[in-house]
């Protein structure tokens, strides 16, 4: 997109602005022409309408040669022909951009913007380029400015990557920077660091997002390549991004920028360990599973199985154990890239006999006080229920008794790995 506002008359070394910017770009558009996979369109701004013309120059831009292929010939007889006349709509010729790049799934949209002065029709280019990346316009502006003053400078760096030239040379180097690093490999990789900082972590789920919009980008498993690396992943230079690790619990990264044509590292702090639960005996339990928790926290990070091993990141877990009754242990450190290993003791088996259907209460005995565990299942006259070792109390009236007085109960005593039956 170039200016061609009037004050792109005024004189830059020996030349006009002009001539400047239009030669280097017509020498541009042949050393492009051997690329492949490329199409090249040309927005004019400032070149129909004299400032005289009011409210009409300041929508003065034209998209003058629309995407094509091999269009470069005619985008340099279109560039001999543009001679500035108006003022500088910047953020309204920003804003027709949107319409310019043809719809494409795997495409990446770039603007450079050739400008010698700063907005001059009211518009905010800040706000329009903002609007663009929240509308999923995937635009990352390069600006090019042609000898700016200071003050100017600030007002461009909200749009895009934003490059200051002060002489013809400086401005052939800075357009040869844009156009490598738009054309060049761009690769990213992502370092998941143990507690030395060293890039040791892996088979992760990384989801990444747009950082303006928030919609979701890219899924990714991290891994190692055949060189012992974090392999390199392939992701669109022209947005910021949102990292979200996998991890439990969760590690990530904002606003991450990525620079074309250069190789990108993200680092993040990932050391992890591992946790198995286990039994000193026999399992009981058809599904014993465990809540874990980070120490002090009380969201719930994961139910793990037993004798599963899981990686958690490095820190203290507190443990809540799904047996009979519920065991709690706490502060639980898991250390980076050790197993930390837990183990209950092996539960018993109560059976429960009842002379009729009613009601019958399992509880421990804490402090003097009973603490209920469950109920014996009253639909039938016989249950085995598995329980940790301990003294319990069980508590039984049938249903056909109407006196409370024929509450009858039983302290009994649960020892690892044997059966205890139950009678009333």
């Amino acid at each position: 997109m170039l200016d061609a506002s009037q004050s792109m008359l005024g004189k830059w070394e020996k030349e006009q602005k002009m001539q400047v910017a239009t030669r280097l770009l017509s020498n541009l558009m042949d050393s492009l022409q051997p690329i492949e996979n490329l199409e090249v369109a040309l927005r004019v701004y400032g070149h129909q309408y004299s400032v005289a013309n009011g409210d009409r120059s300041c929508q003065d831009t034209k998209l003058e040669v629309p995407f094509g292929p091999y269009n470069y010939t005619k985008i340099k007889k279109k560039l001999s022909y543009i001679y500035p006349k108006g003022t500088t709509p910047i953020a309204y010729s920003l804003e027709q951009t949107k319409n310019d790049f043809p719809p494409c799934t795997n495409c990446k949209n770039i603007l450079i913007l050739i400008t010698d002065g700063i907005e001059e029709c009211d518009g905010d280019p800040c706000a329009v380029a903002l609007a663009l990346k929240k509308n999923n316009v995937t635009l990352k502006p390069f600006v090019i400015g042609m000898d700016l003053d200071v003050e100017m400078i600030d007002a461009f760096r909200c749009i895009g990557t934003f490059y200051e030239t002060k002489d013809q040379e400086s401005f052939q180097n800075i357009l040869n920077v844009v156009i490598s690093q738009v054309m060049n490999n761009t690769t990213v990789q992502v370092n998941l660091l143990d507690e030395a900082g060293n890039p040791t972590e892996t088979d992760v789920n990384m989801t990444f997002y747009n950082n303006h919009t928030k919609a979701m980008t890219n899924n990714f498993i991290h891994t190692m390549n055949n060189r012992g690396e974090p392999d390199t992943i392939p992701l669109d230079p022209v947005l910021k991004y949102d990292l979200q690790v996998h991890t439990i619990p969760e590690v990530g990264k904002q606003n991450i920028e990525i620079y074309a044509g250069k190789h990108n590292i993200i680092a993040v702090d990932a050391p992890q360990g591992m946790l198995k639960l286990d039994i000193n005996g026999v399992n009981e339990y058809d599904e014993l599973k465990c809540i874990v928790r980070q120490s002090g926290k009380m969201k719930t990070l994961y139910v793990q199985d037993f004798e599963e091993i899981t990686k958690y990141i490095t820190g203290n877990y507190d443990l809540e154990i799904l047996t009979l009754p519920r065991m709690h242990v706490n502060d639980v450190n898991i250390k980076q890239s050790h197993t930390t290993k837990v183990f209950i003791p092996e539960p018993g088996v109560g059976i429960f006999y009842l002379p009729s259907k009613g009601v019958a209460s399992i509880f421990t005995i804490e402090n003097n006080k009973l603490q209920w565990i469950r109920n014996v299942d009253p639909s039938i006259d016989r249950e085995t229920i598995v329980l940790q070792p301990g003294k319990y109390k069980v508590v039984y009236r049938g249903y056909n008794v109407k006196q409370v007085i024929f509450t009858k109960e039983k302290e009994i005593t649960i020892k690892s790995g044997l059966s205890t039956q139950v009678r009333f």
